[in-house]
């Protein structure tokens, strides 16, 4: 079931990225977009867990473990986002061919 989780997450992450390429001009930089949703997922992961400790000093438990519940999901995006290896503009896969550029 977390296999089948961790797909559909890749998948929906793949899919809006390719409607983010589509409906920018040439020159997006997808790194910048990931670091910048990794920073706000870091966020809400945060805030999320806050809450889930202020539940449990409220004597809370059920909202407590909704709480912890989020943040847990948060973590698990912030890892298949990371994961997503994008292509940085102007890097070369071969680095033969960068020494050989440089060597010019």
């Amino acid at each position: 079931m977390a296999q089948l989780h961790d797909l559909r997450l890749r998948l929906l992450v793949q899919q809006e990225s390719e409607r983010i390429v589509d409906s920018l001009p040439d020159g997006l930089d997808l790194s910048v977009i990931q670091a910048r949703c990794l920073c706000w997922l870091a966020l809400l992961a945060e805030a999320h867990e806050d809450s889930a400790n202020d539940a449990v000093a409220e004597g809370d438990t059920d909202q407590a473990m909704a709480w912890f519940a989020d943040s847990m999901r948060l973590r698990d995006v912030i890892q298949v986002v990371s994961s997503i290896e994008i292509p940085i503009p102007g890097a070369s896969d071969d680095p033969a061919g960068e020494e050989d550029s440089l060597a010019a």
